[in-house]
């Protein structure tokens, strides 16, 4: 019963991934060039990039957890304020957070 649940599940998402994927191109592309649709998928795109990154900085399965990932954000930032290149941002940001797991932090 639980395989069968699980494939009816699998099959189900990929037909609504598909019939999403389909009414993108099927839809009228003037309908999509709106200031208002631009603004709205700006917007939702990064909601859910900072969600993302959110969920992956201080969580730990159901616990918050504050370890060297928080200051590796942090020097991501700066680094994206002062306009770094976004590969040296990466560096920057998994250096921090390798050198305070080697200093035994998290």
């Amino acid at each position: 019963m639980t395989t069968t649940v699980l494939w009816v599940t699998v099959i189900a998402a990929s037909l609504l991934s598909f019939g999403l994927k389909l009414a993108g191109h099927l839809i009228p592309e003037h309908w999509l060039a709106t200031d208002r649709v631009q603004r709205t998928s700006t917007l939702v795109t990064v909601a859910l990039l900072v969600s993302l990154v959110v969920v992956q900085t201080f969580a730990d399965g159901q616990a918050l957890v504050v370890d060297a990932r928080v200051p590796a954000l942090a020097v991501a930032a700066v680094a994206l304020a002062l306009r770094a290149p976004f590969i040296l941002v990466v560096v920057l940001a998994a250096a921090t957070a390798a050198g305070l797991r080697a200093l035994g932090w998290g």
